[in-house]
């Protein structure tokens, strides 16, 4: 690589690292907040002493849409959401080739979601859930991000798969993987 690409490409993996550990957050965050209207849900159901709040089924969506979302697009970044072994052991340039061809579907997805899921998400700018009223573009625009999230995270990749699959020896850590 030359300095520029090797620069620019720490400024991708910074970024993408950056990134990926606010996603790790924000899906913890996302999990403690879908345990709030679930349990008073769940107590509402058992108890007397806790009302029937009618929030608490569109809040409990949002939340697990978003948990959802936000897994999909750490198992991208760590490389556990899409991988299926279908070839025995490869050499590592024929299977950064194999990857490259496959990849690009997943990046092709990644386009859809971003493209699709914008427009989805501008269909729900002036609208509100029923119930407890919530804006809908904060639910709808989880698919762009998505979207964006697997274009970081797998463009960053195929990279990588393309740097190998040129004869380039891999990058150590690996993507995905924490350096200790």
């Amino acid at each position: 690589m030359t300095n520029p690409d090797r620069a620019s490409r720490g400024v991708w993996r910074r970024v993408s690292d950056a990134w990926y550990r606010v996603l790790c957050f924000l899906m913890m965050v996302a999990l403690a907040a879908l345990l709030v209207p679930v349990s008073l849900q769940i107590f509402s159901r058992h108890t007397s002493f806790v009302p029937t709040y009618i929030w608490t089924e569109e809040m409990a969506r949002l939340m697990f849409i978003w948990v959802i979302m936000i897994g999909a697009m750490v198992g991208m970044r760590e490389r556990s959401h899409f991988v299926v072994d279908v070839f025995p052991e490869l050499s590592p340039r024929a299977n950064a080739r194999v990857e490259l061809l496959a990849g690009l579907a997943t990046l092709l997805f990644a386009m859809i979601f971003l493209w699709a899921g914008w427009e989805f998400t501008q269909f729900a700018f002036n609208r509100i859930s029923e119930l407890a009223e919530l804006p809908l573009w904060t639910i709808h625009i989880a698919w762009p991000v998505l979207g964006a999230s697997w274009l970081l995270f797998h463009g960053e990749h195929m990279v990588e798969m393309a740097r190998i699959a040129a004869g380039g020896a891999p990058t150590t850590p690996p993507l995905g993987v924490e350096p200790h």
